[in-house]
């Protein structure tokens, strides 16, 4: 009788214990995975130069690969040129023609457009991968999202720059002074799409570099050059021709869309991130791989 009462209560203590669902299990693991996804972490140098050789790689392919929609970039151009005399903000041509009157200053200035859009932005991924590692990942996303959003510009708004117009008496500062200034003109303008000056790379990268020097450096010259940087840009981009300088206004939507992404992922801005990231363990594309492995 005392053994009957006891499995009785064994019994009701078996059925009492609700069963853990599968799929309980299953959404805990996903969110396990998508927390570690989104945790900053240290980057690997081999892991960051083979995805920004590839991501370049592909953004120069797919830009280069949107069809040269000549005669609707050059109504759009006629249509923005127009657009910004009539609202009396055409500056672009005094300042084209005023700089292409200094020989010393247009040439420095074709240079400055052909190599800084390189070097400055390799150089402050360098800096942030190697002395804020913990903001890197978030830092370089704004960047790719930044880039990726402009190929849809790009595709949906055929753009010609101002010294491709018509009639309208631009300036082509690096044919007229012979210099390596721009992919698009010269030798070179067979291997870039000419007819992608919406919205302005040169200003979305330009003011990531410089945005991301103000919020990070310490020093105060250093965060005053990040703010001259991407002035001195807008300067150059319309003294020689190669864009309006409402195409700046798109390549910084482009980068507050970029930021916007970043903030979404990582849950906050890359500067608000901690500067050295904590050991999170081997990254989750990483232990899959090796489990497969096994």
């Amino acid at each position: 009788m005392g053994e009957a009462s006891v499995k009785t209560l064994e019994t009701r203590t078996d059925v009492s214990s609700p069963p853990v669902a599968e799929s309980e299990v299953r959404t805990g693991s996903e969110r396990a995975l998508l927390t570690r996804l989104r945790s900053p972490r240290r980057p690997r140098i081999w892991f960051e130069v083979l995805l920004i050789a590839v991501s370049y790689w592909t953004y120069s392919l797919i830009r280069n690969a949107v069809p040269e929609q000549k005669a609707a970039a050059l109504a759009n151009a006629d249509w923005i040129w127009n657009a910004e005399r009539t609202l009396g903000i055409a500056v672009e041509q005094t300042v084209n023609h005023a700089v292409n009157s200094v020989t010393w200053l247009v040439v420095g200035m074709n240079y400055y457009y052909a190599t800084l859009h390189f070097i400055v932005t390799i150089g402050v991924l360098v800096w942030i991968y190697r002395f804020h590692p913990g903001r890197y990942a978030a830092t370089r996303l704004v960047l790719f999202a930044t880039t990726g959003v402009a190929l849809v510009g790009y595709y949906l708004y055929p753009l010609a720059p101002p010294r491709l117009m018509n009639g309208q008496d631009f300036v082509d500062t690096v044919l007229v002074h012979h210099t390596w200034g721009s992919m698009a003109s010269g030798n070179l303008k067979h291997m870039s799409n000419q007819y992608a000056a919406m919205p302005s790379m040169h200003i979305g990268w330009s003011l990531w570099c410089g945005l991301t020097i103000f919020a990070v450096a310490s020093a105060p010259w250093a965060r005053i050059l990040g703010l001259l940087y991407p002035a001195a840009t807008l300067v150059v981009i319309v003294a020689t021709a190669n864009h309006f300088w409402l195409d700046a206004v798109g390549g910084m939507l482009c980068l507050a869309f970029g930021y916007s992404t970043s903030r979404a992922w990582f849950g906050s801005l890359p500067h608000q991130l901690p500067r050295h990231p904590e050991h999170a363990g081997p990254h989750p594309a990483a232990a899959l791989l090796n489990r497969f492995r096994r």
